[in-house]
């Protein structure tokens, strides 16, 4: 909806589609459609150029990514090229596809072996993209900003838990910067296929943890008791890629990004 309320405010006329009947901001045009159900996808407008494919599963299990990710971009695309010719494409996809790096930095090009089964899919969805002129592949971090304070939450109610063992990274795209790439990515005229969306600072998830809880005057987290296992692997996201496309980060680190988010929290203490 952000990176619609952008192209909006661009003077573009800009659709979304959702399967409930729930309100869009204006001025995006709502299209009350599902995309797990080809049927309801005939009656389409004929002048989409572009599309931002960013569905949202209703629950997090492996058929519900598969019917939206794989089957229904499968029926979208059939529906929409029944009717007209499509200037670009953008899938939205996720870090997740890569799975482990011991820390290391990757790009574009880092081989993906995925961890769980919601980057497996996604990585399937791409490689049905693969090919296809008018796609490109943004793969974004993890998306943080208003409304998406997990983190912050978790240092605040003292659920939060430093990782044990060596340094774990994380990577992060704030909110409004995930909606600009995207923006900016339709707006290319020669796009690259694959585009990893993220800030300039992949920290340690305990460096983060941390400041975040001096920030607000916290005790920082504690340790946990061993190292645990997790679905989206160690490794640091390089966006020289975006940034040599002429992307300027809004948020360029967690510093930048969290700073506003935990001045409400302050307020409202």
């Amino acid at each position: 909806m952000r990176a619609g309320v952008e192209l909006a405010a661009a003077g573009r006329r800009v659709y979304g589609l959702r399967r409930s009947a729930a309100a869009l901001p204006a001025p995006l045009q709502a299209l009350r459609a599902d995309l797990t159900d080809p049927a309801s996808l005939r009656e389409l407008p004929d002048d989409i150029a572009d599309v931002v494919f960013l569905p949202a599963p209703g629950q997090r299990d492996e058929a519900a990514y598969r019917g939206l990710f794989v089957d229904g971009l499968a029926h979208l695309l059939d529906a929409l090229q029944r009717r007209t010719a499509l200037r670009r494409l953008i899938f939205v996809s996720s870090s997740a596809v890569y799975g482990e790096h011991g820390g290391a930095w990757i790009d574009e090009d880092t081989p993906c072996v995925p961890l769980a089964f919601n980057g497996r899919l996604l990585l399937d969805a791409e490689r049905r993209l693969a090919g296809m002129r008018e796609a490109v592949v943004a793969r974004l971090s993890g998306i943080y900003g208003p409304g998406r304070q997990r983190l912050v939450s978790q240092v605040v109610d003292g659920s939060a838990r430093r990782p044990a063992g060596a340094a774990e990274f994380s990577n992060r795209i704030h909110v409004d910067d995930a909606a600009g790439a995207l923006v900016h990515l339709l707006g290319l005229e020669r796009p690259q296929a694959c585009y990893l969306v993220s800030d300039d600072y992949p920290a340690p998830l305990a460096e983060v943890q941390a400041w975040i809880a001096a920030q607000l005057a916290l005790p920082p987290p504690p340790p946990e008791p061993a190292p645990g296992q997790r679905a989206v692997g160690n490794k640091r996201l390089a966006n020289r890629r975006l940034r040599a496309s002429g992307y300027a980060l809004r948020f360029p680190d967690y510093r930048a990004g969290y700073a506003p988010l935990l001045g409400a929290v302050r307020r409202h203490a």
